[in-house]
């Protein structure tokens, strides 16, 4: 491995205003990540707290293992909207009895959940995840108390995905606390073991139009549970128990090291980065011991590609420089490299700044012909990646086109937790199964 020279200078033109202006952005995203925990508002978590209730980040911390990090998606999904910061419900990746799990907890707190387009898109989201890292999905359901329009919601596409789950044999796990209104009331319906809170849950469903009308009868189910609690934490530890007696391993392979050497230089730097973006520098940052293997360091200059690890993690690295035109060279050295990467079932990463750099159409396709798990980072969903995050920019930060955005300096744990994940599943290239045409580094 090469190790990356390179050091940003505090002094450099621009450093501290490139610095402070994502800082100022940080506060911003603060603010509503804050409104997104605060759920209904005070009031409604006062008396939801009354009733002997959890809340879902504490329903979630108590089915994690102890000190296990949690990996928040889409945290303030609908910021900027008519709609709630965070559309009422909290999805994400934990480890639980030290298997990981993608984790959906609706907030009773927060009404209209059920006829909230981004609350759907974050759990259809959750369970794509789910299904294609192979992670055991944990369902954690209450609907509030109102749910105005959880009766005519479709919900169908809801149904879907978690539909494939069971495809994929994929456990899913569902805990009912309360109600289960709506679309949510897929969750337990379709989820594999159900565990419910004696005198506290029922599911109510839509199963038909009433009078031909959009209107829907409201009805309670009648499905047994598998499990009934005395309480939330009882539920909670059954779920626990439940997932520990999956007997769940990964079928990727492990990390290359469990202690795996820190990147050499500051992440602090990382703040000014995001204006005075140099993936060199990026990389120096987030890889391990900022060792860096460069491909065809002499062909083209509006693409970097290369070989690091990341939390012990083999990865290939693809960053496409802003304001640099591309070449047809950019373009042969991007697809030879995206092939070689599924030749030897290695994970990409997709690194830009922002649309100003972006990589050629032949290597678009390329990617999208590649089936090695695919992570990006400001790219939006350029080739379908598994996770794909964002650094904050200036505007609103409603999370529509990707997994959340993220404080630059935390750039290299989240990437590490999504390598982790991803290895849940076998992780093969496109060689293996004929995928890439004869002739694509040609074009």
């Amino acid at each position: 491995m090469t190790v990356l020279d390179t050091a940003v200078d505090p002094r450099t033109p621009g450093y501290p205003e490139a610095r402070n202006a994502t800082l100022d952005r940080l506060d911003r995203l603060e603010a509503a990540l804050e409104e997104a925990r605060s759920g209904g508002g005070e009031r409604a978590v006062t008396r939801h707290h009354a009733r002997g209730k959890l809340l879902p980040r504490e329903r979630i911390e108590m089915l994690l293992d102890q000190d296990a990090p949690f990996l928040e998606l889409s945290p303030v999904s609908g910021w900027g909207t008519e709609f709630p910061v965070g559309a009422g419900v909290v999805t994400g990746i934990g480890v639980v009895e030290a298997v990981e799990c993608v984790i959906i907890a609706t907030d009773p707190t927060v009404e209209g959940t059920a006829a909230n387009p981004y609350a759907v898109e974050k759990i259809r989201r959750a369970a794509r995840i789910a299904s294609a890292d192979r992670m055991p999905l944990v369902n954690l359901v209450e609907s509030a108390a109102e749910a105005p329009g959880a009766a005519s919601s479709p919900g169908g596409s809801i149904a879907r995905d978690l539909s494939r789950l069971s495809t994929r044999r994929v456990p899913t796990v569902c805990v009912v606390f309360g109600p289960a209104t709506g679309d949510v009331a897929y969750l337990p319906a379709l989820s594999d073991y159900t565990i419910m809170v004696r005198g506290h849950a029922k599911m109510l469903t839509s199963p038909r139009p009433r009078n031909g009308s959009n209107g829907a009868d409201v009805r309670p189910s009648v499905a047994p549970a598998d499990q009934l609690a005395e309480d939330e934490r009882d539920a909670l530890r059954l779920a626990r128990q439940c997932v520990r007696r999956l007997n769940w391993r990964k079928s990727g392979p492990p990390p290359r090291t469990t202690t795996p050497s820190p990147p050499k230089y500051d992440v602090e730097d990382l703040l000014a980065l995001t204006t005075l973006f140099d993936p060199r520098e990026v990389l120096a940052r987030i890889l391990d011991g900022s060792e860096f293997d460069e491909f065809k360091p002499a062909v083209g200059a509006a693409v970097l590609a290369g070989w690091g690890e990341l939390h012990g993690y083999p990865v290939g690295v693809l960053a496409a420089a802003a304001g640099i035109p591309q070449t047809a060279a950019d373009s042969q050295k991007a697809v030879h490299f995206i092939q070689l990467a599924n030749a030897t079932d290695t994970s990409l990463l997709l690194l830009q700044r922002d649309e100003t750099g972006t990589l050629g159409s032949p290597a678009v396709d390329a990617l999208a012909h590649s089936t090695v798990p695919l992570l990006a980072l400001n790219t939006g969903r350029t080739g379908d990646p598994r996770f794909t995050f964002s650094w904050p920019a200036d505007g609103p930060v409603a999370n529509a086109d990707d997994d959340g955005v993220i404080d630059p300096r935390d750039t290299r744990t989240v990437l590490g937790l999504c390598l982790s994940a991803v290895h849940s599943a076998v992780v093969e290239g496109a060689g293996h199964v004929g995928a890439f045409r004869a002739g694509k580094v040609d074009q």
